[in-house]
Formats: C-alpha cells, structure tokens, sequence
C-alpha cells in the first residue's frame, strides 16, 4: 500500500470513527452564559456557532472592551466534560503563551517608570541546561542558569522565538529593576491586578495560583485526531506547525525551544494540567485566568491607564519584521508582542500574543480595543489560522465598524 493511500484511509477511518462516536454516544447539552451589549450581539452569536458545528468541543471564554467599556462578556461548554463540571462565571484556564503578554505588560510598566529601557536582546530561546522542576522553582538558581548560557545567536543577528525561556527572563528582569525585588507573580498581582482590580469588576488572572483556587481551573483536553483532521479539511494551514515539528531534527531551535524543560512539554502532553505547575510563577506559558480579565488588563493599556502616552506610542510600534529562525516563518513583533498588518489601513496594526491549542489576547491601540478568548479544548493552530477564533475575530471588527466611530 502506498503512502498515500495509506494516508487516505487513515482519514477515511478517522472521519467514519468521529461520526461513529457522534452518533451513538450521549452527548452533553450545550451550556452558555455571559452578558453581550446591544450592538455585539453577533460577536455571541459567533461564540456559540462553533460549539453548535462542533469546533469547540470543551469550554471556552470570550471578551470584548471597547474604549474601556466591557461589550461582549460569554463562556459556555464545560471546564471538565468528564466529570459533567461546567465553564462557569469564575473558570479559569491556562492561557499558555498568551500569558507573554502579561509578561510583557509587567516589563512596559518598569519601563514607563523608568526603571528599564528597551535596549538589550537576550538570544536565548532555549537553553542547553535541562531544567527539572526543583531548578524552576528556585529563582536565584535560575538566575545562575540563565547567567551561564551563552547566546545561541548573536544578539541582534536574527531573530528567535523564546518558548520557556521567556519566562524565565522576564521573571529575573523584573526582580532586578523592581525596586521591591519582587518576582512576576507578585509584581503582577501587586502592581496592575490588585490596584485596577475594582475598577475592572475583578481582574481573576494569575502568574502563580494559589492553591485555594485549583478547583476553578479547566482542564486542558488534547486535539483529537479526528478534530484534527476537521481542523485541516477546513483550513490546510492549521497542521502547518504540527506537522512541521514532527519532521524536525532533534537539533533544530523550535525543538529544543520546545522540549526543554521536558516535564512541561506542551506539544505531546496535558501535562499542564498538574496543579503543582499551576502554582509556578512562569510567564511563558503558565498564566491561568479567564477571558473577561485578559481583556480587562489590556483595557487598561489601551486606554492609558497602565503606562503613559509615550510608552504607548512605543508599544504600538514593532521592532522586527524577518523570519524567526525558532518557528521558521516571518514575523513582526516586538516588546513581548506579535504585530498583525490590519488590511487596508497603513502602519495600523491588531497587536497580542497566541497561545498554544487557540489561546488569544488581542488589543487595537487605534480602536481602543481588547478582546480575549481562552479555551481547554487545544486546536492545532492559532490566530486566524484558528477557525473558533477566526470566526470571532470576524465577528467582532464587523460588530465595530457598525457601532464605533473610528
């Protein structure tokens, strides 16, 4: 048998099963909730539609401000579908490598304050010392790790995507600028969730949970094989990174980025759902929080109330546009974020952060905008290469033509 017939029956077989367990096993009733302002209804509308066509097949969250106004507020599925335990008000979800823009956040802050300046690039986008649990734990022995590690690109030649290790950096930036000494979860909690907090009805979003509040969090499901497939007859390009890490060496930099420390692989394993992880202070990949308090966060930022007018400018501008050596494609981005061209309109950009299984923070410093969506259910690809979030997106920038005069 060929290669490729081998491969077309697989997906046959594949599709037959998913229709199979479709049909005769119980399905859960579709749950919803939430809060949406006249105008955004179809942004609702959209949320619910991917659960209806099966895209989502666990829980999610969805929010929306505009110029500091909460419009769009929804969560429905389940943060547990085994345990019949529903997404509710107060769920809360690892947000994966949308937790870099909190990161990125905390380090706009120090430098508005002027404790920091862009200047410096780390070129560490993975590290040669395998990381074990005890070793993250203990920041000061990080900071020796971090210390020894020489560059594995010049700085300033090249750009590389820094999957972990990000976390790391900015933890010992921030406990070395702060004047407090304070690490990222404290600083974060301190400086812009506990001030803001009432203002924002509650900013629920965390760098380090508390282990009181482990019975809120969802637990992360792995992409189905079947989804997967469904994922790709919609739109090809999803499996692109999937496929692309199963045919890398194992020397290649988006592998060891991705595979080191090996107790957090986020690529073969749920081992996220470990509450001893939970409670980590890492700002890579290990912020756990809802969609209503990433959105309120960057709410914040758009509407000046975290950093001032000139930090903002500075924010709204990208530092590199070139292929990430790390994930092998272009990007722009820059300051802790991605910076996506919004068409049509020159030097106009939808700023934010992905996070792996179709994480999304997002913020339109033109618009004043910010809008989240976090969900257990891990896709295969992110931003509009998601179809869940890609159809809210659209949902979302049509609802603001209609109702916002920009």
């Amino acid at each position: 048998m060929s290669w490729l017939t081998y491969s077309i029956a697989l997906c046959g077989f594949a599709l037959l099963a998913h229709l199979v367990v479709n049909k005769f096993y119980a399905k859960l009733p579709l749950h919803f909730d939430g809060q949406v302002e006249k105008g955004y209804e179809d942004v609702q509308k959209a949320f619910k539609q991917n659960f209806l066509d099966g895209w989502e097949s666990e829980g999610a969250s969805l929010a929306v401000f505009v110029k500091g106004k909460k419009v769009v507020d929804v969560w429905g599925g389940y943060a547990d579908k085994q345990a019949n335990r529903k997404w509710k008000q107060d769920t809360i979800s690892v947000a994966y490598s949308s937790t870099k823009a909190v990161g990125a956040i905390c380090i706009a802050v120090l430098a508005d304050k002027g404790h920091l300046k862009y200047n410096d690039l780390a070129g560490l986008p993975y590290l040669d010392t395998q990381i074990t649990e005890e070793m993250a734990l203990d920041h000061n022995l990080m900071r020796n790790v971090l210390e020894a590690e020489a560059p594995k690109y010049p700085p300033g030649r090249g750009t590389g995507y820094h999957t972990f290790t990000y976390g790391w950096l900015v933890d010992q930036i921030v406990r070395h600028a702060d004047e407090k000494h304070r690490g990222i979860g404290q600083f974060f909690r301190e400086e812009i969730a506990q001030p803001n907090g009432k203002k924002m009805l509650g900013i629920d979003f965390h760098i380090g949970l508390s282990s009181s509040e482990k019975h809120r969090v969802a637990r992360v499901t792995a992409n189905s094989f079947a989804d997967f497939l469904s994922e790709i007859w919609h739109n090809p390009q999803s499996a692109f990174f999937a496929l692309k890490f199963l045919t890398l060496d194992k020397n290649h930099p988006m592998v060891k980025s991705a595979t080191n420390p090996s107790w957090m692989d986020i690529i073969h394993t749920t081992n996220v759902n470990n509450p001893e992880q939970h409670a980590m202070e890492q700002a890579a990949v290990l912020g756990i929080g809802n969609a209503r308090s990433l959105a309120s966060i960057f709410s914040l930022l758009v509407t000046g109330r975290l950093v001032g007018q000139e930090t903002l400018a500075l924010l709204n501008k990208p530092v590199i546009n070139e292929t990430d050596y790390v994930v092998d494609v272009p990007t722009i981005k820059g300051h802790g974020f991605f910076y996506y061209p919004m068409e049509g309109s020159e030097g106009h950009y939808i700023i934010g952060h992905t996070g792996h299984g179709c994480q999304q923070i997002t913020f339109d410093m033109k618009n004043q905008v910010s809008f989240a969506y976090v969900t257990n259910a891990l896709k295969a690809s992110g931003y509009l290469g998601c179809r869940t979030y890609a159809r809210i997106h659209t949902a979302i920038y049509d609802s603001i033509a209609r109702n916002v005069q920009v």
